[in-house]
């Protein structure tokens, strides 16, 4: 029996749409890129290079036919500007919203910049794609909105108080899609995403999340580091569980499952140590020298929680969403990637 993502894949191919991905370039745009352009979709992306990378595109491009790139247009530009958003939803079915400033401690150290991208640029999108008339606008909400809520799983309508202006900036984006589906009855879906991994998530860089980063320096035989004791735990979700989310988020038929957030994750807790031993079981037959790594244990990183764990069953419920990939299998691909392309 198909699951219902695959069969909105099927109904995608027979009956394919528009969409605009904003953060093309970046490590989740750019996986999206890929499945919708192999689903035989009319894709334009919109990305201004701040944190996306040409080579994700170049990478895009040397997966899919010919035929199928030939049905991407890439936009330079910033979503901090009107004109551009409107330029980009324009003849649009479906926006899936990618474009922001990640990462809590950029955030701390950079508060202005982190408002301007998540809170100014994503009203300009709001505005240009109420204004285009598309069909659902889809975007990447954060679990960093559950703040100090101390309860496990988290739950969608369960939310404490923000840690950080990163937090601030996603809870407020929440807030403006409500008041726009009430005021304009404008659809719209965030996803509430929980340490998303997997391939094209840059492994360089001040803010460089720790799946990729630990990769990377296991391979180069570089020092890992883990803040606090690695008793710290996530709900690691690997990217085709997130590309999934979004595509059944875009196309669901039932109104009740739109206007709202939904938890994207795959619903286990994994520790920081446990993590660094999965990584480390990957890296070894490549570089043997990893087997005598030890990593370094230093403070507690400002802004952090110190447990995360979703509870997804309401996308069960409203959207059909069953991630097909667990941290175990999704590392495996990963490393094959990083393997790939770091060495």
């Amino acid at each position: 029996m198909q699951t219902t993502y695959q069969t909105q894949q099927t109904q995608l191919k027979f009956s394919p749409r528009t969409w605009l991905i904003t953060g093309v370039a970046g490590f989740i745009g750019s996986n999206l890129l890929e499945t919708l352009l192999k689903l035989d979709q009319k894709v334009i992306g919109l990305d201004n290079f701040s944190t996306g990378f040409q080579h994700n595109l170049d990478e895009v491009q040397s997966l899919v036919s010919a035929e199928q790139w030939q049905r991407f247009t890439f936009l330079e530009g910033d979503i901090r500007n009107l004109e551009t958003c409107k330029e980009a939803c324009a003849n649009v079915d479906y926006v899936l919203h990618e474009a922001a400033l990640g990462s809590v401690p950029r955030s701390i150290a950079d508060p202005i910049t982190t408002n301007e991208n998540n809170i100014s640029g994503f009203l300009n999108m709001l505005v240009a794609a109420r204004g285009a008339k598309v069909k659902r606008f889809v975007y990447a909400a954060s679990s960093s909105t559950y703040g100090d809520h101390p309860g496990l799983p988290k739950v969608e309508d369960r939310i404490g108080k923000p840690l950080s202006p990163y937090a601030v900036t996603k809870y407020v984006n929440e807030l403006y899609t409500d008041v726009f589906a009430k005021a304009y009855n404008f659809k719209t879906i965030g996803l509430r995403y929980f340490n998303i991994f997997g391939q094209r998530q840059d492994p360089n860089g001040a803010y460089a999340a720790v799946i990729p980063k630990w990769f990377s320096a296991l391979i180069n035989n570089e020092t890992v580091f883990i803040n606090g004791d690695g008793e710290t735990s996530r709900d690691f979700c690997f990217i085709e569980n997130c590309v999934q989310a979004n595509i059944l988020a875009a196309t669901v038929t039932d109104e009740a499952a739109t206007n709202q957030v939904y938890n994207v994750a795959f619903g286990e807790r994994t520790t920081l140590n446990e993590l660094y031993r999965l990584i480390q079981d990957l890296v070894v037959p490549a570089n043997s020298a990893a087997k005598e790594a030890k990593p370094q244990y230093r403070d507690f990183r400002e802004g952090d929680v110190r447990h995360s764990l979703a509870d997804i069953s309401k996308g069960r419920q409203l959207l059909g969403y069953e991630p097909q990939f667990s941290v175990t299998s999704g590392l495996d691909k990963a490393a094959k990637w990083y393997l790939a392309k770091l060495r």
